[in-house]
Formats: structure tokens, sequence, C-alpha cells
């Protein structure tokens, strides 16, 4: 790619050459370092090669007193594109202003991208780097990789490696984030592990302690599952860090209630307004100013202007869609309220569970009251019921 710039900056010809003896003029570019490439055979004694503008000129002098024909088929590059513009002035000058935006847009950093975090938001991680000093518009050449890490880390605890490579006008934040060690088991701790709620056990798994109920067995609200506290018959009493797993069928029952009459949304107009971003500074190609209305959506999309291989210019364009909307009372259907009564009352339901917990059978029941409609739901689930409850005595 690189050599492809260089032939193209000081431009090239492609050369058909006719001669007796070929191969005596590619030792003779050979011997006065002639450069060529991209050689092709037509027949015998012609073939066609591209070489630069001064190599033409000299491989037009050392072939002089032979019998070899050079013939010009096209000439491309920088050279020629300058000459064909020499009278242009505009062009010249839209091409002068671009390779000044292309000179001043890689020396700064214009964008962000983020890789290697999960639980801490993007957001976050870029606030921190602007705090530092790191932002859209920086000077991106002397990044100081320790000096960085030394300050942005202390504003993010749960991160423990960051680094920030920048390529072109793009920066690449690589982030490491802190692995968390699992909660210590203090073992001087004397705890009971009682039920959360009522259930029928159909699991019961103690790793430390006295298990107090069996399979089978029906269990209310705090009742004890697993004891801490064991009689060993001989040698007493023995205190033990209660813990384990009671895995038990509940039963639940939500109400949820819905309206009968809702609104509906009209669309009256649509809106598109554009901008121009350089840099941190807006251009804006509309009259009017950038408020809106209340009951309105307004969706930007921002595309950044890069060149051929990635390189971004310091240029974005702004698209902004508005949308505005007009509320008209709308009367709901009993099966509509009932489906969207259904939806919320499963989504409340998923939400007081705990994580592993299954839903195994559901029934609804609806009635309406007042213009509402009052949708009950009974569930059926399979759900971890133990919490582990510390002894206040026995605490340190």
């Amino acid at each position: 790619m690189y050599r492809q710039i260089i032939n193209f900056l000081r431009g090239n010809v492609r050369l058909q050459v006719e001669s007796p003896c070929p191969e005596r003029v590619v030792n003779l570019c050979a011997a006065h370092e002639i450069p060529f490439w991209d050689l092709q055979w037509k027949d015998a004694a012609t073939f066609t090669v591209t070489t630069t503008r001064r190599g033409l000129r000299l491989l037009q002098e050392v072939t002089g007193e032979t019998t070899c024909t050079i013939t010009p088929l096209a000439e491309r590059g920088a050279p020629t594109l300058l000459l064909r513009f020499r009278r242009r002035y505009v062009l010249l000058g839209a091409l002068a202003l671009f390779l000044i935006l292309l000179l001043y847009g890689n020396l700064f950093i214009w964008e962000f991208r983020v890789s290697g975090n999960h639980t801490v938001p993007t957001e976050t991680i870029l606030r921190a780097l602007e705090d530092y000093g790191l932002q859209v518009g920086c000077f991106g050449m002397d990044v100081d990789q320790e000096d960085m890490r030394n300050h942005v880390l202390l504003a993010l605890p749960d991160v423990s490696w960051m680094a920030v490579n920048v390529k072109g006008c793009v920066a690449h934040v690589q982030v490491v984030e802190r692995k968390r060690p699992p909660r210590r088991v203090e073992e001087h701790e004397v705890s009971n592990v009682v039920a959360r709620c009522a259930g029928l056990v159909t699991r019961v798994e103690a790793l430390d302690g006295v298990a107090q109920v069996a399979v089978g067995n029906t269990v209310t609200e705090g009742q004890l599952l697993i004891s801490g506290v064991m009689d060993t018959g001989r040698t007493g009493v023995r205190l033990l860090h209660g813990m384990g797993q009671v895995e038990a069928r509940t039963w639940h029952e939500l109400s949820v209630l819905v309206p009968l009459e809702g609104q509906r949304h009209e669309v009256p107009e649509t809106s598109t307004r554009f901008s121009v971003d350089f840099g941190k500074h807006r251009i804006k190609l509309y009259g009017k100013g950038s408020m809106t209305g209340v009951n309105c959506d307004k969706i930007i999309h921002y595309t950044p202007w890069t060149l051929p291989g990635g390189f971004r210019l310091p240029i974005t364009w702004v698209t902004e869609r508005t949308t505005g909307y007009s509320a008209a009372p709308q009367e709901k259907t009993v099966t509509e309220a009932r489906q969207e009564g259904e939806a919320a009352a499963l989504a409340l339901l998923e939400q007081q569970l705990p994580p592993g917990s299954s839903v195994t059978d559901t029934r609804f029941a609806a009635a309406q009251r007042d213009g509402c409609l009052l949708v009950t739901l009974k569930a059926e689930c399979l759900e971890e019921i133990g919490t582990q409850v510390v002894l206040p005595a026995a605490q340190p």
C-alpha cells in the first residue's frame, strides 16, 4: 500500500517498448538503476512496462543510440493531476484544504473506541479519561501511558489495567476489569438457614450444619431448615456455620390493575435538520432554533467522514429527525387489557424470584372494576427458599 502511495505521489508512466533485443533494454534498466514494474510481454520483441517519470527520461537517454522504440501509453499520478488542474484554482484550493484537514485530523483524537469492558459502562470510562485530559479534539501524539493509568485507575475501582493506543485520529481504549474474589466465609460465625417463604421441599443440600427438613416436607416462612447447632451426644454442643441450599415448590399470587381507557399517539409531522461538526464546533444548516415541543421524539445520527484506509477526518455529518406526537383517547378491549395485564404480572413475578428460579405453572383470572381490569396471577414456581441468618448471641 505504501509503495502504491509513493508511486502515485511521484507519478508513473506506462510504456510500450519495441526492440529486436528486448533483454538488452531490461539489462540497461538494471545497470542504470531505472525502476520498473508490471512487465508484460506482447510478443518476442514487444513488451509493456511501468516506470517513473524520471525513469522514462533516463530510459530514453540510455537507449538513444539503439534501435529501440519507446512509446508512452498512459501517464498517472499526482504530478499529472496537478498539471491537468494547474489553471483550475478552485479545485487546487479544495485539494489544499483537503490535505490540511487530513493532516490536521490525524494529529488529534476525534473518536474513542472502548473494548474489554463488560460491567463498567463505556460512559464512565470516557468520563474518567476526560477528567484526566483525554477527550475529543486533544493532541494524540504524546499520551503518557504510565501517568494516564496512575490518574484514571484511581477513578475506576473496578478496572485493574488500561491502555490507550492512538492510531491516526482514533484512540483505542483497552480495558481489563477487576475480578472480585467471592465473599469470604466467616467460619467463626454461627448461623442457621431459615425459609424465606412457605413451600414444599424438593431438594436439601446441607454444606455445613444439620438439615432439619427432608424432601417432601411442607415448611412455613421463617422455619428452620439447616441448623448451625449440632448436638454430638458425648462432647456436647458444636456451633457451626450453617449453610446449604433448600429448593422447594412455592405458590405466588399477584394482581395487576390495567385501565380500559388509554391514549393513542398520532403523528402529525416529521422534520429533518442537518448540521456539520468540525471537532467540537457545530455549524447548523437550518435557520430555526434547536428547541422542540413536549410530545416529540428526536433521533440523532452521526456519520463521521473517513477516507479509504480508515483515515478519519475531523468532520461529522449530523442528521436530526424530530417526530411530533399528539395524544388522542382510545378504548382498550378486554382482550387487549388482559394480555397487557398478564405480561405485566409475569414480569413482576420474575423480578421477585431469586436467580435460578423457574415458573412451572401459571393461571390467570380477570375481573372488571371501576373502568379497569384486575388481572390476577396464580403461579407455581421452583426456587431456592433458604436464607442465612447469623445467630446474634454467637457473633464475636
